[in-house]
């Protein structure tokens, strides 16, 4: 059993006899529908979507014969298989998209219109208006064929031969509309390239007279050729400079060396310089030059051998002093030559500046010839280029105006007329649209309306409902059975109703086996929050299950209002309940009994004028210690909680209270509040019976056994 108590109500005290078992947690209401629900509110509301159905195809079927009937003309378009020229002009299209761009191009407006105009200039087809004088509306339908280059046209009009001629002007038209698109832009584009064209011929004339001129002024060959003999000459001067240069550098170098020398040097490397200089006159094997070379060389012998032998003899040896005598003589006679030298130096030196002075001038003139002979050449050679150039572009455009020539001449177009429309036939394609969309409408309203329903509607459905708000409070549950002729509420002697009666022992059982603190109770009242929710037949079965256990139960109508458990039983009304707590009357008086054994009853009496009033007396105090010493359980039938205070005013003083909820019937918060009134009363809830749960439902699976219950065959 569930102990939860709600924050709002504290826990009995210890010293009490009995503590609660029982209190209902904090109950929420359902904030979103429950799958397992939905199902069983569609199978209660049933006739909801069969109504709503049955007025939506009632509509539908309105419509459909109140309507004018739709008939259809079908025809086929299809990509064709065109001669492609290599040397025309073609059009650029999108082929990606290019089928769907032609679908489209087909639904248009601008389509629409042009085959309105021309049915209206035919002589043969007239248009048929609407009520609004407005021409007669043609729905268009055009799709592609999966996985083919073909178009298939459908058009739905309530005319047939309308609409057959219609789609039959529609393809031409639409055809007519794409070779004038193609005149247009071809016109456009021959113009454009026209006029380029006329530009280049007259730039190309430009450019033929200004060569033409050029060359009545310049003889191109011998340009060429006086060019290449002045390149020639140009460079053999260049190489005489060159040489030039270099000997005047040897020069330079030889007047640094006689410098060198009149500053005290003794070699004698410049005047060898001097000696060897192209041109020199003492650069031959003969003459001065060779005397001067000769002596030069006997005087580094000389050297040599006076180094050598003053390494062992004295100054004053006479070979020394006559090495040094030698060395003397051919020092002066060397300085003789030397001044000769210089002297020849200079002279050199000026006629070698006139020389370069000369071949740079002759430079200077032959590369202005040459500069001005190539200038003149590459005029010539820019003049030609433009020529070829112009001509060039010329050649192009002309060839491009001969293409687009032929491309405007030449039909180009490839999507052509497959099948021309068919003679119109009676649709019914929009009639059966109309029907499934009025009854999925009206199914779904009607699914949507239980849908509202369930979500709104708290009542239980099932036994796991109840322990979702209220933990695992249930103590029994009882079983809705159909089937059965002439079988009343209460359970007979042998009852065929196997799952039902089965269900009153289960509930017997949990009662004998409750796991309490303290004393066993031993008087139960049995109430509920709302009348019609079974708590009477509860009531006289449970003490009829008990009653046949072997406890003997006294069962007492404690509803003095509206209490029918006699007329449930066949027994009197009076005397009662209410005689007791009014006026003394002797108990054996009141009891009744019938052929149950152990079974004792007390009716509810006559129905005085303030019943919860008499439940305050010391009386009914007095009338419980006395029953609970006489009978083994004492249950009392009381009236719904929210029908009259009297359960309330009762439960405080009953051992335990058994709550009755009804399947489809018992809402939870009316349930909640009627268990916390009856908590907040000090009542001892023991739990709750679900009765009239769905017994064909899955989840249930009690006493569905039949062949184990029946008449005893042993002997």
């Amino acid at each position: 059993m569930n102990n939860r108590l709600p924050a709002r109500i504290p826990p009995s005290p210890p010293s009490e006899p009995y503590a609660q078992s029982i209190v209902p947690g904090d109950y929420q209401p359902l904030a979103s529908p429950n799958p397992k629900r939905f199902p069983l509110f569609v199978l209660r509301y049933w006739w909801l979507p069969v109504l709503a159905v049955s007025v939506a195809a009632g509509a539908a079927a309105a419509y459909i014969h109140f309507a004018a009937p739709v008939f259809v003309s079908s025809a086929r378009m299809w990509e064709t298989e065109k001669i492609r020229l290599p040397e025309g002009g073609g059009f650029t299209q999108d082929l990606q998209n290019y089928l769907g761009t032609q679908i489209e191009l087909l639904r248009s407006e601008k389509i629409a219109q042009l085959t309105l105009d021309r049915l209206r200039s035919s002589d043969s087809n007239s248009i048929p208006m609407d009520e609004q004088g407005k021409p007669l509306k043609v729905r268009l339908r055009v799709n592609q064929t999966p996985k083919t280059a073909m178009i298939e046209l459908d058009a739905f009009s309530p005319s047939p031969s309308f609409a057959q001629a219609y789609l039959n002007s529609l393809m031409q038209s639409y055809l007519e509309y794409k070779q004038d698109v193609r005149k247009n832009v071809s016109g456009d584009t021959l113009s454009s390239i026209s006029e380029q064209a006329l530009r280049v011929e007259r730039d190309l004339k430009a450019d033929q007279e200004a060569l033409t001129t050029f060359e009545r002024t310049n003889n191109l060959a011998i340009l060429d050729e006086e060019g290449r003999i002045a390149g020639g000459y140009l460079a053999r001067l260049k190489t005489q400079l060159s040489d030039l240069q270099l000997e005047s550098k040897l020069l330079e170098a030889i007047a640094l060396e006689q410098d060198s020398h009149a500053r005290g040097s003794t070699n004698g490397s410049g005047f060898l310089l001097a000696t060897s200089l192209p041109g020199s006159s003492e650069s031959s094997s003969t003459g001065p030059g060779a005397e001067r070379q000769t002596a030069f060389r006997e005087l580094a012998l000389l050297k040599i051998q006076r180094e050598k032998l003053s390494r062992y003899l004295r100054p004053k040896h006479p070979k020394i002093v006559k090495l040094d005598a030698d060395i003397e003589r051919g020092q002066k006679l060397l300085d003789l030559y030397r001044n000769q030298s210089q002297e020849e130096l200079s002279a050199s030196r000026k006629a070698l500046e006139m020389r370069l002075e000369s071949v740079q001038k002759s430079i200077s003139e032959w590369e202005t010839k040459v500069v001005d002979a190539n200038a003149r050449i590459a005029e010539a050679e820019r003049l030609k280029l433009n020529v070829n150039r112009t001509q060039s572009l010329y050649d192009r455009l002309a060839l491009l105006l001969q293409n687009v020539d032929l491309t405007r001449n030449t039909d180009r177009e490839t999507l052509a007329i497959l099948e021309s429309a068919t003679p119109a036939l009676r649709s019914h394609r929009r009639d059966m649209m109309v029907l499934v969309l009025a009854l999925v409408t009206g199914a779904s309203v009607a699914l949507g309306i239980i849908f509202l329903l369930e979500l709104r509607d708290d009542r239980f459905t099932s036994m796991l409902e109840v322990n979702e708000q209220f933990g695992d409070s249930i103590v029994g549950q009882v079983p809705e059975v159909r089937g059965l002729k002439n079988s009343g509420p209460l359970l007979q002697l042998d009852d065929p109703r196997h799952m039902y009666a089965e269900s009153y022992r289960s509930l017997r059982s949990a009662l004998l086996f409750l796991s309490t603190e303290g004393e066993h109770p031993k008087t139960l009242l049995i109430t509920s929050a709302l009348p019609n929710e079974g708590k009477s037949t509860i009531a006289a079965n449970l003490a009829k299950v008990l009653a046949l256990g072997g406890a003997r139960v006294l069962l007492v109508d404690g509803d003095m209002r509206k209490g029918s458990l006699h007329e449930l039983l066949g027994f009197k009304r009076e005397p009662g309940l209410s005689d007791l707590l009014q006026k003394p009357v002797d108990f054996a008086k009141v009891i009744q009994t019938d052929s149950t054994p152990n079974l004792a009853f007390i009716s509810r009496g006559k129905t005085p004028r303030n019943p919860g009033d008499l439940f305050l007396r010391k009386e009914l105090d007095q009338l419980l210690t006395q029953w609970r010493e006489r009978f083994d359980y004492v249950l009392i039938d009381s009236c719904p909680v929210f029908a009259a205070d009297d359960a309330t005013t009762l439960a405080h003083k009953i051992d335990g209270t058994l709550f009755v909820v009804r399947r489809g019937f018992s809402r939870g918060t009316v349930v909640r509040e009627a268990l916390e009134m009856l908590i907040q009363r000090k009542a001892r809830v023991l739990g709750l019976v679900f009765n009239r749960a769905d017994s064909s439902s899955r989840a249930y699976n009690y006493y569905k056994h039949a062949e184990y219950y029946g008449a005893s065959t042993d002997a």
